[in-house]
């Protein structure tokens, strides 16, 4: 099963499979950590970044989004495992991100090895993995995951961007641009179910977003990259919710040993 093989490149071959018998509801049990082929530690004991100038730097930041995206798809795949009685089309759409997030982590893959690099160089994190438990309900999954997790991904994706613009032509341009973009769809995804599910249990999602973070926020990486509005707007983010991101990110950078949160660097 997926989520208890080591090997990346096994689990990338298992994974097809695995999502439909999860869509048909034979796969039951999820593992308390996802098993991993390199070394895990706390995402705050991460080793320094070369910048994006140097070809290492590049390399390490396709590692990084490797663990990110290898994460995202374990996480997909977990929700569709314990939520098999969630809405037929919310599973169908989640089913089709945990294929996107497979081949964004074969794009970084390939890249990574033709930059000379490989997989296990760095330590990874599982920080997003640890981001969610069994005592989730569906809203407290697609709050963490979709919307603040991956949210999170377009805010470092928009800063990504705008560093390597600096940066000679390299195949890491493409790979994060196609990433960014259909990232911001994942993120709609999110925001759309959230909003439908919100309806259908008779809760107003406006009031429900920020008791809802206030609740979950504590056990989330903490993120201090500038809250992408354009792109949040994009994947379906109000206002309202907005400016409570960007409220707590600036709690975060003024007062970091006060917010209470994990570190993801």
């Amino acid at each position: 099963m997926v989520l208890e093989t080591k090997n990346i490149y096994q689990k990338l071959e298992l994974l097809e499979n695995a999502a439909a018998e999860a869509m048909a509801g034979r796969l039951v049990l999820v593992p308390e950590v996802a098993a991993r082929d390199v070394t895990v530690i706390a995402a705050g004991d991460l080793p320094p970044k070369k910048g994006l100038s140097y070809t290492e730097g590049q390399a390490r930041l396709l590692h990084d989004l490797a663990s990110i995206e290898l994460q995202a798809m374990e996480l997909g795949l977990r929700t569709l495992i314990e939520f098999q009685d969630a809405p037929t089309g919310f599973r169908e759409e989640l089913h089709a991100v945990v294929l996107d997030e497979a081949r964004h982590l074969k794009l970084c893959l390939q890249a990574l090895e033709s930059l000379g690099f490989s997989w296990g160089h760095w330590p990874v994190h599982l920080a997003l993995w640890n981001s969610v438990s069994t005592e989730d309900s569906l809203l407290d999954r697609i709050l963490i995951v979709h919307r603040y997790l991956e949210g999170s991904g377009l805010d470092a994706g928009d800063t990504f961007m705008r560093k390597l613009d600096g940066v000679a032509t390299a195949p890491i341009h493409g790979i994060i641009k196609t990433i960014c973009t259909e990232e911001i769809g994942h993120v709609e995804f999110g925001s759309r179910w959230y909003r439908q599910i919100c309806k259908d249990e008779k809760i107003d999602a406006q009031t429900d977003f920020a008791t809802r973070m206030d609740r979950v926020r504590y056990k989330v990486p903490k993120r201090i990259e500038k809250i992408s509005r354009r792109l949040r707007l994009q994947a379906g983010f109000t206002e309202t919710e907005i400016v409570y991101l960007e409220n707590l990110r600036e709690r975060i950078v003024k007062y970091p040993a006060a917010s209470g949160l994990s570190t993801e660097r």
